[in-house]
């Protein structure tokens, strides 16, 4: 889909394939994303959402077609992918921190070894990170002390630590106990007044319905629909969008 009137897309994939074997799970996907846009991608499990993600950032190689990010095709030849993922956050179901570091040092690992930085400013800039997402002061606390959905801010830290100038959230709160769910999504709500673009798959339709700009919705490695969540929510919308929120919420 074309983005919002007027706006350069800061993101955009053009015509993007993915098989496995004889198994193609993305067929033909065309999206873009303008900066400062939050878009919500749903569907059915094994619709091609998480390995859409994925290779936004060449976590995943396309079998076809192009990505273009700030201007760039980053599939061309000689592409720094280590410059590109600086730019493109990325944060995943499981939290994937350092057990034997504390909330800190998880945070300021990647400004150290990627970076580069004086591990004095690496630290000040991780406090920083992670008091944007309401844990500057559990810096010093393990992630067997923190809660799941501590943990996963503290994920949410080390991609924002690095400045990128996207976000990319694959099920973020899947993997957290309901009653942690919230405290994740505040992040998100709090990350959009401030201007981060981002990409989010997930099932929790409500937060789709009051916090994004456009919701995508896949089915079969395809996109079937992408506009305003009062469109892809609303009782105009098509049978099967209609059918899959329902099963969702109902769960």
């Amino acid at each position: 889909m074309k983005p919002p009137s007027g706006a350069q897309p800061l993101l955009e994939l053009r015509g993007l394939r993915k098989s496995f074997g004889a198994s193609e799970v993305v067929r033909g996907v065309d999206l873009a994303v303008v900066p400062r846009e939050l878009v919500f991608v749903i569907g059915p499990s094994g619709s091609g959402k998480s390995t859409l993600l994925r290779m936004c950032n060449r976590l995943e190689e396309p079998s076809a077609g192009e990505i273009w990010f700030e201007g760039q095709n980053i599939l061309a030849p000689g592409t720094d992918l280590n410059a590109v993922r600086r730019r493109i956050g990325m944060v995943f179901q499981s939290f994937n921190l350092y057990p034997h570091l504390n909330a800190r040092d998880n945070v300021a690992l990647a400004l150290i070894h990627v970076l580069k930085q004086p591990r004095e400013e690496a630290h000040a800039r991780a406090v920083e990170s992670l008091r944007k997402v309401g844990l500057g002061d559990r810096g010093e606390a393990k992630p067997a002390e923190l809660s799941g959905g501590q943990q996963q801010r503290v994920a949410i830290a080390r991609a924002l630590a690095l400045e990128p100038a996207i976000v990319l959230f694959d099920e973020p709160t899947s993997a957290l106990d309901p009653e942690l769910v919230g405290s994740v999504l505040a992040v998100l709500r709090e990350l959009r007044s401030a201007g981060m673009t981002m990409m989010v798959v997930s099932h929790e339709m409500g937060f789709a319905r009051g916090a994004a700009d456009r919701v995508v919705f896949m089915e079969s490695g395809r996109i079937l629909a992408d506009g305003p969540p009062e469109t892809i929510f609303g009782a105009g919308a098509p049978q099967r969008i209609r059918e899959f929120v329902a099963s969702v919420e109902h769960r």
